[in-house]
């Protein structure tokens, strides 16, 4: 199963940075692009233990719906969403957060198993896994963004 990680330090305080990694409105706000929208479940605010969000968006000109829930949480260090239904096969979200040099490392360990078969597996090295990681990176950005500039 392909995983990313991505490390992301942030200078803010850690229940900043885990608040904003969880908000619904920001994560919207992130992925603009794909003019993602809350649907159902959770559509904004902060998402909590159990809750579910549904989300619908544009990728590679798709209309595709996804639906995650929060099965694990221990604020303010982390939380996981797994996915529910949709689009993959399976995915695993991990979010890490831990004080570093007086701000916070956010750790992202994002795995997940492609559709398809073989033909999933050859899409996840040509794109999928540099799509993915784009986009969680565009989100941490905004996260660290938002996070820096209100301390």
């Amino acid at each position: 199963m392909p995983f990313i990680e991505i490390n992301t330090f942030i200078d803010a305080p850690i229940d900043k940075c885990f608040d904003l990694a969880r908000s619904i409105d920001l994560h919207l706000d992130s992925m603009a692009k794909t003019k993602e929208k809350a649907i159902a479940g959770r559509t904004s605010g902060l998402i909590e233990m159990g809750e579910t969000v549904t989300w619908r968006a544009k990728h590679f000109g798709v209309w595709q719906t996804l639906t995650s829930k929060i099965t694990a949480f221990s604020f303010p260090h982390s939380f996981t969403d797994e996915m529910v239904s949709g689009v993959f096969k399976s995915f695993k979200h991990q979010h890490l957060f831990s004080p570093n040099n007086g701000g916070t490392l956010m750790v992202d360990i994002f795995a997940f198993e492609s559709p398809f078969g073989i033909l999933g597996k050859l899409a996840n090295v040509l794109f999928l896994n540099n799509y993915m990681s784009k986009l969680l990176k565009s989100r941490n950005k905004l996260i660290k963004e938002i996070a820096e500039q209100s301390i």
